[in-house]
């Protein structure tokens, strides 16, 4: 399945030297030296995260390079964006070059930098975003805080500068007034802070009219809101240049999950909060339309200090990179998505956000290839992750849909103990 390239049938694919060198049936050009059997399984591009957290430098107890990018092949991702709420915040073109050495040396998929928008993500200074560019940094994002309308105004001018993406986490701070789940019943049966949908709602207004008048790129983080959506659908409807992500928590899982099994249960604390099965069914639908561009895992593993607290202490966020795959595939086989639209989301739809040859598996562009098993099903063990942040609400449950092997570059990064290179018999009579 290459939805770039709208292939979805059998086929062999031969890959070398890093690249994808042939697709089609029957014998390759030229002879293979190993062979990865993959009948019954689906192969695609490998996935393209634009949100995700590795936490170096500065968190390392929370998640290493080594671990993170390790949790990603796991999970299908070739490509990770890293985004820039390190200590220190990633704000300058040696930190952009930091990262890129630090991911070349240990880094298993390839990590593209974000950088911070404002110097210290203080949201008072515009960092040198050409500069920036210059080292490596593909998008600006302060993620995690909010932007402010003079700062977004000047970000997104030269975005259209430079043509990169500025990102943003959407929230109106003295809506949202340090709330902590959606505000709604389940708040009040909590009785817990709430913060409306409409928090985010005004930020998206916001970010959309801005957008329009500047000519930038807005990419609007981890959409929640019905809301929000009729704002983006609007803007790109008059042409403004936006787009959108969800998260795997936010199109499975609701503001119920609070109350039951495990009520207050801190791994289900993320920013935005899980809204209401009204909203994440808006959300499904909109992905399955396109009107939202692409799945974004915003990754965010936590040490057990940061999660075994009261509710209101908790840091939000959940470690999904690992189960991003079997979650969203409960709505594959819930038919509210059919699996090639799912890739899609996954690999083409974020590859053109950033404007990469990445997300496809045409001749000539990387061999960056996962696959998997639709219908194999395991059971999460939050101690068997490869990530450090076993931060997960999924433990014990049972998921439809795993990744068998990951190929980044041509070279497996991941397989799966049941499936094994082979030396073809053609090659075995000649050795």
């Amino acid at each position: 399945m290459d939805p770039g390239q709208g292939l979805d049938g059998v086929r062999d694919i031969l890959v070398g030297k890093g690249r994808v060198l042939w697709i089609g049936h029957g014998p390759p050009p030229q002879e293979p030296d190993k062979v990865l059997q993959g009948r019954g399984l689906v192969v695609s591009p490998g996935f393209v995260d634009l949100h995700c957290h590795l936490r170096e430098p500065g968190q390392e107890e929370k998640e290493t390079m080594a671990s993170g990018t390790l949790a990603a092949c796991r999970g299908g991702f070739t490509t990770v964006c890293a985004m820039p709420n390190t200590r220190p915040p990633v704000d300058s073109p040696p930190l952009v070059e930091f990262l890129k050495d630090k991911a070349s040396r240990e880094g298993l998929v390839r990590v593209l930098p974000v950088g911070a928008l404002t110097r210290g993500r203080a949201g008072k200074e515009l960092v040198e975003m050409e500069a920036m560019a210059r080292a490596g940094a593909v998008a600006f994002s302060d993620d995690g805080h909010p932007t402010g309308s003079r700062i977004m105004r000047q970000a997104l001018e030269f975005s259209r500068y430079l043509g990169l993406p500025v990102m943003d986490h959407c929230e109106d701070p003295e809506l949202a007034r340090e709330g902590q789940v959606n505000e709604g019943v389940v708040s009040l049966r909590l009785g817990l802070r709430g913060m409306p949908s409409q928090a985010e709602e005004a930020a998206v207004a916001r970010d959309v009219a801005v957008a329009g008048l500047t000519g930038g790129h807005v990419h609007i983080h981890h959409v929640s809101s019905q809301g929000s959506l009729e704002h983006i659908r609007r803007g790109k409807e008059k042409g403004v240049k936006v787009t959108c992500e969800a998260t795997p928590h936010h199109l499975t899982l609701t503001e119920d999950s609070l109350l039951a099994p495990i009520p207050y249960d801190t791994n289900l604390k993320v920013n935005p909060p899980l809204r209401s099965e009204r909203e994440r069914k808006a959300l499904a639908e909109a992905l399955r339309e396109g009107l939202i561009d692409a799945v974004a895992t915003d990754h965010a593993p936590h040490s057990l200090v940061d999660k075994l607290v009261e509710f209101s202490r908790a840091g939000p966020g959940m470690s999904n990179l690992e189960t991003a795959l079997g979650s969203l595939m409960a709505l594959v086989h819930r038919g509210e998505l059919d699996l090639l639209t799912l890739v899609a989301r996954l690999t083409i739809g974020p590859a053109r956000i950033l404007g990469k040859e990445l997300g496809s598996l045409k001749v000539g562009w990387p061999a960056d290839v996962v696959i998997f098993d639709p219908d194999r099903e395991w059971t999460v063990d939050p101690q068997a992750l490869a990530s450090r942040g076993k931060n997960t609400p999924l433990a014990g449950e049972k998921l439809k849909g795993k990744v068998m092997a990951t190929l980044v570059g041509g070279k497996a990064a991941y397989l799966d103990p049941s499936l094994k290179l082979e030396v073809p018999e053609s090659r075995k009579a000649k050795i």
